[in-house]
């Protein structure tokens, strides 16, 4: 595997250029910029625009009447169906796009791994991960329906971990990112994937699912796996090129 780091002829770094680096700050400090304001106008700004904005979305009223009517029990009994719903969504999105994530990761690997350094299990693993990611997916589906919501329906939630898991699309996707990047990448969503599985079987049986909760138990150990065995090939990678 090609090492993921090597010297070149980068010039972003202001120890290149020193004396020019003295110029700018000159310059700053005799052109300041044209723009009036400082960082206490732009916190009043971004203030403003979120107390007159809307919500980013909602939670769809269930489309059929056995889901109205547990919809009201919930409620007469004190809970907040809609919360629940909103973080099914949530983790409906994000195993979907998960699996989107490791099918572009394997694309990465087939295409940079001459076979020449590259763990032996990568591949294997990349995509018995993906194919949980899928039976994840379907697992959710499941829960929703049976709460009688539409899993289908996209929630805030659920909008908001499609926002958060393009940063990690791009990296994998970007044709000049390596395998250690797309590792390293890959970390990230697997992290907050546990912490998410974690605290929605918390929700669950905190909202009287307990049957729910139960079914998500294997998820939980197979996400915990994943963060184990995408460390472990990040490690081995960032190690062995050190080395």
């Amino acid at each position: 595997m090609a090492s993921s780091a090597k010297m070149g002829h980068n010039l972003t770094g202001a120890q290149m250029s020193p004396k020019d680096t003295e110029k700018m700050v000159d310059l700053i400090k005799r052109y300041p910029a044209d723009v009036p304001g400082n960082a206490s106008d732009l916190l009043i700004a971004r203030r403003n625009e979120t107390s007159e904005s809307d919500r980013i979305g909602s939670v769809p009223v269930p489309g059929s009447a056995k889901g109205k009517l547990k919809s009201t029990f919930e409620k007469m009994m004190g809970k907040n169906p809609e919360v629940l719903i909103d973080k099914l969504g949530e983790r409906l999105a994000y195993e979907r796009t998960g699996v989107r994530l490791y099918e572009a990761a394997i694309a990465k690997v087939q295409a940079l791994d001459t076979g020449a350094g590259a763990p032996p299990d990568l591949l294997k693993t990349l995509q018995t991960i993906r194919n949980e990611e899928e039976e994840h997916f379907h697992l959710l589906v499941a829960a929703v329906e049976k709460l009688g919501a539409d899993p289908t329906a996209m929630t805030p939630s659920a909008d908001v971990a499609g926002v958060i898991a393009l940063g990690v699309m791009q990296v994998l996707t970007d044709p000049r990112t390596n395998i250690s990047h797309a590792l390293n990448a890959l970390l990230t969503i697997e992290l907050a994937d546990n912490a998410a599985w974690e605290l929605l079987i918390e929700m669950a049986e905190s909202a009287g699912q307990k049957s729910i909760a139960k079914s998500f138990g294997k998820a939980l150990t197979q996400e915990q796996q994943h963060v184990a065995n995408i460390k472990a090939l990040l490690r081995q990678d960032q190690l062995t090129q050190l080395s």
